[in-house]
């Protein structure tokens, strides 16, 4: 697992592939390790090149034969980036999901609009600009204080 640290998302590259909570498991089957991912979202376009990178970062640890495996249920939530990877998505100037998918009952629930702080100067004067912003997985906010716009990523 300490290894796939270094897989980055493609599509936001300060994030690992761990971070971000797409890694679910890391187990052997006999002399096969095998490493369990689950897409953000069901036919993501990335995964096949996570799949790869993957392989090819366990492969340079000498680690061979892998076999990835996908699951999909239970669906990829926000929930699961961690808080390194929280930070990470600040410092590149999105801001991280403000509030929780997933209830402690396990149910999902969405609140109204969540606050949402700015990542260059940290107010909480921002306003929606757009449900959709540089990728489907994030909005498009802008900062009434520094005026700046910043991708939120979205809670999901």
């Amino acid at each position: 697992m300490a290894w796939l640290q270094s897989v980055p998302d493609p599509e936001i590259p300060v994030l690992s592939v761990v971070d971000l909570g797409v890694v679910r498991d890391v187990a052997w089957d006999g002399a096969t390790c095998v490493v369990t991912i689950t897409p953000t979202y069901s036919g993501c376009p990335a995964m096949r090149e996570i799949a790869h990178d993957i392989e090819r970062t366990l492969a340079g640890h000498g680690v061979a034969p892998v076999r990835i495996e996908t699951r999909l249920a239970p669906a990829w939530t926000t929930d699961w980036i961690t808080e390194r990877g929280r930070q990470a998505l600040r410092q590149y100037g999105i801001a991280a999901p403000a509030e929780r998918a997933i209830d402690v009952s396990g149910i999902s629930r969405r609140l109204p609009q969540p606050t949402v702080a700015c990542p260059h100067c940290g107010s909480t004067r921002t306003r929606l600009v757009s449900h959709f912003g540089s990728t489907s997985c994030k909005a498009l906010y802008r900062c009434a204080a520094c005026r700046e716009p910043f991708d939120y990523f979205k809670t999901h």
